[in-house]
């Protein structure tokens, strides 16, 4: 079995040309982490529809780039056993801006976001702790999370 990546836009958003990537992206960040039999869904937004978001949850009223909502509900239907890991939301503006704060391409912050996210919806987290230049990471998560970008260093959502 496989797991299940359900991916949208925003009402009203144009769908990036790279969406139809992000399935399989996931898909193999998922077996990379050895999971199998969830699901996850991902929602692309813009600044607007994640600053409410941010506020609604976190008392944040600003924009921020990833927010993951875990389920943890379990359900069973024709194809098997399924466990919903939960949503996860990215801005595509933040997206954009990220990739030029940090020097990088979009392309690789998109799968940082995307691995970011699954990892929270898989129950870990980082506390106070970011990626920073030249630092190596101090905690399990951000750890895990640099391997396997690294592992997935070719792999292209959005195309250069």
């Amino acid at each position: 079995m496989a797991n299940r990546i359900l991916v949208s836009v925003e009402d009203g958003m144009a769908e990036p040309e790279w969406l139809c990537k992000v399935e399989p992206f996931l898909q193999k960040s998922l077996a990379a982490l050895g999971l199998d039999g969830r699901e996850i869904s991902v929602l692309f937004c813009t600044d607007g529809f994640i600053k409410t978001l941010n506020k609604d949850y976190r008392n944040v009223d600003a924009p921020t780039d990833v927010l993951s909502f875990e389920s943890g509900e379990r359900y069973s239907d024709g194809d098997g056993e399924w466990l919903n890991m939960g949503d996860i939301v990215i801005s595509v503006p933040m997206l954009s801006e990220n990739a030029r704060c940090f020097s990088t391409s979009e392309n690789s912050e998109l799968k940082r976001l995307l691995l970011h996210g699954a990892l929270h919806l898989n129950g870990m987290d980082h506390g106070d702790e970011h990626i920073e230049a030249g630092k190596p990471p101090e905690c399990e998560m951000l750890r895990l999370q640099e391997k396997i970008l690294l592992e997935m260093e070719e792999e292209e959502i959005v195309p250069a």
